[in-house]
């Protein structure tokens, strides 16, 4: 979406009699006056119409994902995590994970960006993918087929096997969102999945969409349906979705620059359980510390601590997570080179 800038020029300074100021190279006899000059009706409707343009409501995934980003991320075990960037379209890392509870794995990656500038900073394509010590690859390709089209396949295969591929198109309007994924499509045994989002802006501030899920495979077939409901103010973002799956509902607050606050209500007709989560993300630029926490109504209590070693490309994490109920304790510790 671009934005529009008007430029004005200074208006010049009242005459003493108190009249319109004539025209460039016009002579006004004493005691009369030019008359006001209105922009043609078609410039002006032109400008209405700009202002009040709706914004893009951006994707369907992403209604929650602002009050989700407060939250910590669950860690166990010790990760090393190493970023090489080879030039300006490719880079790698490694990551190996020891873990007390599962097996230690190590995985390598690899990242190419494409010279296909859509943006500032949007280049296409984009082909993510990692391996793991066993053989297991995850693959990602994303392109912008068109200014407004944006497409992307997705690859997973487990060892030898593959388990999971997809490809999902989105069109991007002026105020609305349109999503549709296909996944594990099987011609021959009658199976897949079939996902469609949309997400129309009604106001600046307030977006409605609705999610269809249609899951076929021999002997059962059925259909979910979502709503979704976001409205965004100056400094916070409260979403609703609600289906025959359950409910979820989320509030995010901005407080001020350094403190953000998030809220999440979670509902499963299916489990028939319910929770309530609350996080915090506490932010000290000045010391280079990012601090989240979070608790929710079943007694867990987690937190993440992350401390940047400027001006090394060093960055330390410590996650902390507590189950009171099941008496259970996790910590983890990682490292971040690159």
């Amino acid at each position: 979406m671009g934005s529009v800038l008007a430029a004005s020029s200074p208006n010049p300074p009242p005459p003493s009699s108190g009249s319109a100021a004539p025209s460039p190279g016009l002579t006004v006899p004493p005691g009369f006056g030019m008359p006001p000059v209105l922009p043609p009706t078609g410039e002006a409707s032109g400008q209405e119409e700009a202002d009040s343009s709706l914004p893009n409501p951006g994707g369907f995934d992403e209604c929650h994902r602002k009050c989700k980003e407060v939250f910590p991320m669950q860690m166990e075990g010790v990760r090393l995590f190493v970023n090489k960037g080879l030039s300006n379209h490719f880079q790698v890392n490694h990551t190996v994970l020891l873990s007390t509870t599962g097996d230690s794995t190590y995985r390598f990656g690899a990242t190419y960006v494409g010279t296909k500038q859509m943006g500032p900073a949007e280049f296409f394509p984009v082909m993510v993918g990692d391996m793991d010590n066993s053989g297991s690859l995850n693959a990602q390709i994303i392109h912008q087929v068109a200014s407004r089209v944006r497409s992307k396949l997705a690859f997973q295969t487990q060892q030898n096997k593959f388990v999971n591929w997809q490809g999902d198109a989105e069109i991007k309007g002026e105020d609305f969102t349109a999503t549709i994924t296909l996944g594990n499509p099987d011609v021959l045994v009658g199976s897949g999945i079939v996902v469609t989002h949309y997400l129309q802006s009604i106001t600046p501030a307030l977006a409605l969409g609705g999610e269809l899920v249609y899951h076929r495979r021999p002997g059962e077939e059925g259909t979910v349906v979502s709503l979704v409901g976001r409205y965004t103010g100056s400094n916070y973002i409260a979403t609703l979705t609600l289906g025959s799956a359950g409910a979820h509902a989320s509030y995010y607050h901005k407080a001020n620059e350094q403190l953000q606050l998030g809220v999440e209500y979670e509902a499963s007709t299916r489990m028939q359980d319910t929770s309530v989560s609350f996080g915090y993300q506490l932010d000290v630029p000045k010391a280079n510390l990012l601090f989240k926490g979070s608790v929710d109504s079943n007694w867990v209590v987690g937190a993440t601590l992350e401390k940047k070693l400027l001006p090394l490309p060093l960055s330390l994490v410590l996650c902390t997570f507590l189950n009171h109920q099941k008496n259970k304790f996790q910590c983890g510790f990682g490292v971040t080179i690159g």
